[in-house]
């Protein structure tokens, strides 16, 4: 392609989202510039503090447990209290609370805080997918949620290498530095990005009520389509999970080096960043059923081929497979559950969806140990591929008797999620007019 083709696919990649998206984005982006505690904490835990193995892994557990706690009491004042205040006052905590870690020498003090460290960090999370989904168009909601995922793994990236010479300097300056970068992100969104959350939906100059006024973490419970997408996702963050929690052991059981499982590992990053834009340019008009099929099988058989590496080439080759599979699958899957999600109930069902990687982060730990103790390693990568296939087929069971066009429009509730969507298209777009002829609004810019 010549660099006057680059430049032209580079635009249109990042044309044609608001500017209130690209604030947000920015502050995913400087929020994961500044992430420590969940990188470095086991090993600040064992080789500064001097706590066992066993200690620092009830910790990260009880981290993760936090966000499984707070996924849905988020969702909740994601709706109620509205997008912008629940993404306030979850970054403030986490500044406060990963700053107060930095500080807590006794054991149960540390596990303490670490678990509302888990809470805070893990809050902000439903508002700013709800956020997300509020300001972007249905037709655009694939890529946006494709450039905040690179968003998130370029500063995760970035963050890693960086935060691991902090660490050789002081620990505490890397729970301080986390706790700035993320005060900054607050101060982003207080200055930058208005509040999204739908009241009352305007057509033709006139309040509608679209029956969505009352959702509630029961509605949706009740709503079978979307807690399957919620179990499925599951699954697959379960199998992705093992990158980092199955595959550093059993390389080290195979007599590889930390340094070897960093060099492996760093392949999936560098995919991220470099393939995630043009990948969803390739896969963004295309069936997100297939994609959703084919992205499961891909995962689970990755992790599968793990079972037969003998080098550290073999094993970044495996990285490649999962990692295009994460690459097409996050992005589709947040969109699904966008189409799936009432307009004014986006809290609680992001919450929900939330919830199911927080899980998935809470149990891939307990089920590597316990399988790869058990069992072997070779176990482990074959439950992976047995898991993927299952998902694939729950993908298809799902979705197999919804025409192309509405596979994001499924029956029931999603038809009201649907139809909330488009009235908030319309209405988005009598905003975004208003507030361009004021000079405030929106350019060309839009993404999610």
């Amino acid at each position: 392609m010549s660099v006057a083709g680059l430049r032209r696919a580079a635009r249109e990649s990042v044309s044609g989202l608001p500017r209130q998206f690209w604030w947000l984005w920015t502050s995913t982006l400087v929020n994961r510039l500044g992430a420590f505690v969940a990188t470095f904490m086991a090993l600040y835990l064992t080789l500064d503090r001097g706590y066992s193995a066993s200690y620092a892994g009830l910790v990260v557990a009880l981290h993760g447990l936090g966000g499984v706690v707070s996924s849905l009491g988020a969702g909740v004042m994601t709706d109620r209290l509205g997008r912008r205040p629940t993404m306030l006052i979850a970054q403030t905590s986490t500044a406060v609370s990963v700053a107060v870690l930095g500080f807590m020498v006794q054991p149960v003090a540390i596990a303490t805080v670490a678990f509302f460290v888990g809470m805070a960090s893990n809050a902000s999370r439903p508002a700013v997918q709800a956020m997300m989904a509020d300001i972007v168009r249905p037709e655009d909601r694939v890529r946006a949620f494709s450039l905040n995922y690179w968003a998130i793994n370029l500063g995760f990236a970035v963050s890693s290498a960086g935060a691991g010479f902090v660490a050789e300097y002081s620990y505490l300056a890397g729970f301080l530095g986390e706790a700035a970068m993320t005060l900054v992100c607050a101060v982003v969104v207080f200055m930058k990005v208005p509040e999204s959350r739908p009241d009352k939906p305007v057509v033709s100059g006139r309040a509608v009520d679209d029956g969505t006024d009352e959702v509630r973490l029961s509605t949706v419970l009740r709503d079978g389509r979307f807690m399957s997408v919620v179990g499925l996702s599951f699954v697959i963050a379960l199998i992705f999970q093992q990158g980092y929690v199955g595959l550093p052991v059993a390389m080290g059981a195979d007599g590889f080096s930390s340094s070897d499982f960093g060099t492996a590992v760093a392949v999936n990053g560098v995919l991220i960043v470099v393939l995630q834009i043009p990948v969803t340019r390739f896969i963004q008009h295309r069936d997100p059923r297939r994609l959703l099929i084919v992205s499961s099988l891909l995962a689970g058989y990755g992790f599968g081929l793990t079972a037969f590496a003998g080098s550290v080439a073999v094993y970044a080759l495996t990285i490649c497979v999962w990692t295009v599979a994460e690459i097409v699958n996050a992005p589709i899957q947040s969109s699904l559950v966008v189409r799936l999600s009432p307009a004014r109930g986006r809290g609680r069902y992001q919450g929900m969806y939330t919830m199911s990687w927080s899980a998935a982060a809470l149990i891939a730990p307990l089920m590597s140990g316990l399988v790869i103790d058990r069992f072997g390693a070779q176990w482990l990568w074959s439950a992976c591929a047995v898991l993927g296939t299952g998902a694939a087929l729950g993908y298809w069971l799902l979705m197999r008797n919804l025409p192309g066009a509405d596979v994001a429009a499924p029956e029931g509730g999603s038809r009201v999620a649907e139809s909330g969507a488009a009235v908030d298209s319309e209405a988005g777009a009598d905003a975004d007019a208003a507030a361009d002829a004021a000079g405030t609004g929106p350019a060309v810019e839009r993404a999610g």
